[in-house]
């Protein structure tokens, strides 16, 4: 079959590989389509980043190269014999986290993490097989391509929810990507009054104003903290860092009112020079989110397929797999206006 595999920085093909054997506890699941994430690309612009290289990861037993792809969504096309919650023709997004399971969920990742995509074979390719935990059911009336922002989608609510957000509260994100844009969707869902948005690109503050930002601002013409303080004297109740750079770093917490949180939901790709004595001048209480918990990922299916969160206006371009390096990698890395890629492979709906 035709995958699109990573071999390192600026090194993705698309060529034939052999789909692995299903093991007994898996299902091989035909993709419909699949999302190039913010962490696909900074594998592709500067990896590896999560992706393994030396030796096999202990929780997948792969290494690169391998298929990419992480957020997808298809349909069931062959069980393992001890497969029992999901059937030949079940409609499923996968939740592509791996960990070891030997813990609470809120804390079980940060005992070790790797992704279906980046620690072994994923999404951009016809045929991916996954274990069947990793696998949730959509409901009826869900669309396979909305069971590909399921994902991505789901990093946004858990980051709304680790921020511990309340009805009414201010919201600054800073960074207008998929992710910001998402967290803008995700926080008004959960009753932000006010969302403050930050970006460098026009094309992505203009759609982040479409999603529901109700301040936008080019961060590269006016002072993010200045132009919040100037609508919310003492700072906004929780702000997003989803930039991963280091201005954007201490403006989120300088832009955020004494005792109210940062939460921090970027990857950064490189350290940052910062001094912690800016948490001890100005109170804010600073977290952050790696992907999401299981039972996150399970209400974001659900509340997608209510209506309640609604991020297909993310979606900018739809490509064919062969076309994933130009129109999808390069397309991201140079043209602002792109937000959410999705790659068609079975094209189902």
């Amino acid at each position: 079959m035709k995958a699109a595999v990573w071999y390192g920085e600026k090194d993705i093909r698309v060529e034939e590989r052999e789909l692995k054997p299903l093991q007994d506890n898996e299902v091989t699941v035909r993709v419909a389509w699949a999302g190039i994430c913010g962490s696909d690309l900074h594998e592709y612009q500067e990896g590896p980043v999560f992706i393994p290289v030396e030796e096999p990861h202990v929780l997948t037993g792969q290494q690169a190269p391998l298929t990419m792809g992480h957020e997808f969504a298809g349909v069931v096309e062959k069980v393992g014999k001890d497969v029992t919650s999901v059937k030949v023709g079940d409609r499923v997004a996968v939740n592509p986290m791996y960990t070891f399971g030997n813990k609470h969920e809120d804390v079980d990742a940060y005992d070790g993490f790797q992704f279906i995509g980046l620690g072994s074979d994923g999404g951009f390719a016809k045929y991916v097989n996954a274990g069947e935990s990793f696998l949730y059911k959509l409901p009826e009336g869900m669309s396979l391509q909305d069971g590909a922002l399921v994902e991505p989608t789901a990093v946004a609510v858990q980051a709304v929810k680790e921020g511990n957000m309340q009805f009414g509260d201010t919201v600054a994100v800073f960074g207008a990507g998929p992710i910001g844009l998402l967290t803008i969707i995700a926080a008004k869902a959960a009753g932000a009054s006010k969302i403050f948005a930050f970006d460098l690109s026009e094309d992505r503050l203009q759609k982040a104003k479409e999603l529901g930002a109700t301040h936008v601002f080019n961060s590269g013409q006016v002072d993010p903290v200045q132009a919040i303080k100037e609508v919310v004297p003492h700072g906004v109740d929780v702000a997003f860092e989803v930039a991963g750079v280091a201005p954007t770093f201490k403006q989120a917490i300088d832009a955020t009112r004494a005792r109210g949180t940062m939460v921090i939901v970027s990857i950064f790709a490189r350290p940052i020079e910062w001094n912690p004595m800016q948490l001890t001048n100005t109170g804010v209480k600073v977290t952050s989110t790696i992907a999401y918990t299981p039972t996150t990922f399970q209400q974001t299916v659900d509340l997608i397929g209510t209506g309640q969160l609604k991020p297909q206006g993310i979606i900018t371009s739809e490509i064919e797999l062969d076309d994933i390096v130009d129109k999808g990698f390069e397309a991201l890395t140079n043209d602002k206006t792109q937000s959410k890629i999705l790659v068609k492979l079975s094209g189902e709906m």
